[in-house]
């Protein structure tokens, strides 16, 4: 199987909040449509400086990753990100990868919107079973 990519909407979680208490315009939350690289090896949804800083994503936290190589690097953690595919969505952190790194889109946005990897049309979908709604295991 190939490199699969999706394209996702990222969205400062932030600005929504602010929006909806009517604090800012609807207009002025930061949002952007990103093809990203959906990679089920990586657990967090990572980003690159550059989307970071078009999102104004505020600073959480360090923390350490360890990368396919067994090196194991310290990034900057932002939020938080609404993420976007289709009829669903979630609410995570990022993680900051230097410069204009690959964003990758890993198992826990996917587990949490309840999508899939599609081997034959390698492609991100919908959970066939559950095509209307998200549904996760809560035991």
């Amino acid at each position: 199987m190939g490199l699969v990519y999706a394209d996702i909407e990222l969205i400062n979680g932030y600005d929504l909040q602010s929006a909806r208490r009517k604090i800012i315009g609807e207009d002025e939350v930061k949002r952007m449509h990103v093809n990203i690289l959906v990679d089920t090896g990586a657990y967090y949804l990572c980003i690159n400086e550059t989307i970071q800083e078009q999102l104004d994503l505020q600073f959480i936290e360090k923390r350490k990753g360890q990368l396919a190589d067994g090196s194991v690097v310290e990034y900057d953690v932002v939020g938080p990100v609404e993420i976007k595919f289709k009829n669903r969505r979630c609410n995570v952190d990022a993680m900051v990868l230097k410069g204009d790194a690959e964003p990758l889109l890993g198992a826990i946005p996917l587990e949490d919107m309840d999508v899939l990897i599609h081997p034959l049309r390698q492609e991100l979908i919908v959970n066939p079973e559950h095509p209307y709604y998200a549904q996760m295991k809560l035991k």
